[in-house]
Formats: C-alpha cells, structure tokens, sequence
C-alpha cells in the first residue's frame, strides 16, 4: 500500500484531510514542527504518526501531499523530487477527492468553518457525509454520499474545486499579504462561481455576492425581503435562537437553533437552503439543528467558579463584532473582557483602526502582542499601535494574567487565530488555584 505523507500535518485544513484518509482506510504519516497545535488532537486520537520535519522521513515509493504554508524548497520536498515521489499540493488532492461525491463547498471571508461544521452535521441526518472542517476535524466514509469541505479562497487555492454546490457566505477583503483590495477579492469569488456545477447557494445580504454571476442558478438567503430563503420574526433569547423561514414570500418552516447572533442565523439559513434545494425534509433539518455542538474555536465556552470563558477563531474586525454580538445575546447581565491577539502583520495593518472599532464594543480590551505566521515571521508594527488606537486598552502578558482577576464573573473572549489559548489556559490555571486558596 503507498503512504501518504503529509508535510505539514498539523494544518487547519491538512490535519482534517490526513484524518479522512485514514478513516478510509489509507496508511497516512506526516510531518510538521515540535510545537503543539489543537489541530493534531485529532490525528492523535486515531494513531497517526506526526513526526518531527526531517528530508529523512521520504521514501520513493510515497504519495507527498504538501501543505501550502511550505514552499518547494522545504528540504521534505526537495527530498521527493530527488527520489521521484509524487507530490501533490493539498487543494488539488482535495479538489479530485470531492469529485468523487456530491459535493459541497463552503466558502466566504467569514464564517466558513462554522456553516461547513453545521451543514456536515445537518446532511448527515439523512446520508452518509464525509466533511473537512478547518478546525482541524475531518471524518472519511468510502460510501459517502455527500462531501462537505470548507474552501478558502487565499491564493485564489479554491480554484482546485469543481463543487457540485457552492455556499458563499460574504465577500470581505481579507488575506492583505496576498490580495490587492476588495475588487480582486471579488474577482476570485466571481473565478470560482464558474465552476460550480449544480447551484451556489449565497448570501444576498452581502452587497458583493449579489453582483456573482454564473452560468448556474444562484440561489439567495438572508434578512432582506428579496432574497429567495428569507429570515423573519426572528426571537432571540439566551437558550437560542428562533426563526421563520419564507421560500419567495411563502411560509416553509420556523426553526430552532442552540446558536447565537446574526450570523448564527445566516449560516443556519445556507443549510436550510441546500437542504431543500436537495428535497430533505425540514424535519431532519431541525431535528439536527438542534443538537448540533458547534465546531472547536467557535464560540466555545468553559466555566469556572462562575466565569465564562469563551475561546473563538475571531481575527478579523468582522467577525470579532459577530462575536461580541452572540456574547451579548446570550449573556446580556454580564460584562464582556475581550482577550484579543491580533494574527499576521499585514492583517493589523490593514486593519487597524477596524479592530479599534469592533473591540471597543467590548466593555474591556486586553491585547495580546502580534502572532506571525510560517509566511510572514515579523513586521515593524507592534501592539502597542493598536493599544495607542484603544483607550482603556491594557497589553496581556501569557505569564501574568492577573489583572483578568479584576473583573469578577464576566465572559471572558479569547480571540484569536494564533496561540491566544495559552492565554486562556494561564487564565484557566489561575481561576483553578484561585479556587484552592
């Protein structure tokens, strides 16, 4: 049997496909640096062998599948090409796999990981799914019927996919390093339009998503009345979220959801949509909307000794205003400390003052210094340009989170795409000895 390697295991969109692989019944290894990451949990869990990068761990007689945070000149790479192993960047053995089923690709500047998390779970109460989800969970099964995958758009990767559907949930400029503004945002998602095969399915209270076009019905969800799947005489209460939903003016179904904020309710619509779009009884729709657990780094929440602590993925201004608008919904009594650490350089350039903006709607900000990543390791802004943007705004240090202590039982919101959970976890740490005491 070949193995599949996989350089850079440990990423957001790898470590789910080596999961899928292996459920599937492959042999799968990979490689990726010492430094621990959630997205390994996973691997862990089922047995799969994540080694230290090394030219030694390739063998000729392997399949390379490359993560493409690495470039040809990693010495795993280099490796392959000398012994002749075939080496395949991640998006385009992701895109010939979907082929093989009905396939659904999630995309959008935001909310992605969520909608893919929830429209898996939500098919799966009527086929057989496989999914990758980009919280670092993926799950394989041969006779799938559906495939579920999240598609980002940086570096235009998406354009590896032929989906049967396309969800598209918001055009937002993102990926400074890589994009040069909204229009070429745009056009990426206009490039990908045209290729889908069945339906997109997108949101049609984005401005830019209403200018899509395709040579495929484009199917529209969202508040306002001219779209096709419409949400109305929505209730918001801190258990969830209740809604109807109209189908062009005509009543369909109301809905319960264990979720929160607006954008809760736009991501629930995208899979309400597909679903009957694919003739599923809403039903089976509700009845997997409401035991849906969410997916990791989402809004999840652990309590100690009467506070809240929230971890979530938030890195752009977008959707740390998403974020604090569900903290607000469900824990309308409490003050809300936002915990945030900003995720590449160019990203909090670009957006400086937006993150000023959206964190100020926090009732306190702490921030925590710049988290690079593999491409981009440094740049000459610091924290303290976005604290100077912030008044009240006070820098974290991982190893003294005391002054966290100062706010009692409030919901505590660690947002972040880099490592801001050490944060939580010195937090976490301290409540427990505080608990001691």
């Amino acid at each position: 049997m070949t193995v599949l390697h996989f350089t850079g295991i440990k990423g957001s969109g790898m470590s789910p496909l080596a999961q899928i692989m292996h459920d599937m019944g492959e042999q799968v290894q990979g490689s990726d640096i010492e430094q621990h990451f959630f997205t390994e949990d996973r691997l862990r869990e089922r047995g799969i062998t994540i080694l230290p990068f090394d030219e030694n761990n390739i063998q000729e007689n392997m399949t390379i599948i490359a993560g493409n945070a690495f470039n040809d000149n990693h010495p795993e790479l280099v490796k392959a090409r000398e012994l002749g192993a075939t080496i395949i960047r991640y998006h385009e053995f992701l895109g010939d796999l979907m082929n093989q089923y009905v396939s659904v690709a999630i995309t959008g500047a935001h909310g992605k990981t969520s909608t893919t998390g929830l429209m898996a779970h939500v098919l799966d109460g009527y086929k057989p799914v496989s999914y990758l989800i980009g919280d670092g969970t993926g799950f394989g099964k041969e006779d799938s019927h559906f495939f579920v995958a999240e598609a980002c758009e940086y570096r235009r990767h998406f354009l590896a996919y032929h989906p049967d559907y396309a969800i598209m949930t918001n055009i937002d400029f993102d990926h400074p390093d890589y994009f040069a503004g909204i229009d070429d945002v745009f056009n990426a998602f206009e490039e990908m339009a045209k290729q889908v095969k069945k339906c997109i399915i997108a949101c049609g209270d984005d401005e830019y998503l209403q200018r899509i076009q395709a040579p495929i019905p484009v199917v529209y969800y969202g508040f306002g009345a001219e779209n096709d799947f419409q949400a109305r005489n929505v209730v918001k209460s801190t258990e969830g979220t209740t809604f109807d939903v109209v189908i062009r003016n005509e009543f369909y179904h109301t809905f319960t959801i264990p979720m929160f904020g607006d954008h809760a309710i736009l991501n629930a619509l995208a899979v309400i949509s597909l679903c009957h779009y694919e003739n599923i009884p809403a039903e089976i729709v509700q009845q997997q909307l409401a035991d849906f657990e969410g997916v990791k780094r989402r809004f999840t929440q652990t309590e100690i000794d009467g506070h809240i602590l929230i971890d979530d993925y938030a890195h752009h201004p977008t959707e740390i205003s998403a974020t604090l608008q569900s903290a607000r919904q469900k824990f309308p009594d409490r003050e809300l400390v936002a915990i945030f650490q900003p995720h590449t350089f160019t990203r909090t350039q670009t957006f400086l003052q937006e993150f000023a903006d959206s964190l100020s709607e926090a009732d306190h900000i702490y921030l925590c210094d710049i988290f690079g990543s593999a491409r981009e390791e440094a740049g000459v802004l610091t924290i303290k340009d976005l604290e100077e943007k912030i008044e009240g705004s006070y820098i974290l240090q991982a190893d003294d989170v005391k002054p966290l202590l100062a706010h009692g039982q409030a919901v505590f919101l660690f947002m972040g795409a880099g490592d801001v959970t050490k944060f939580q976890e010195a937090f976490e740490k301290l409540l427990k000895t505080e608990e001691t005491v």
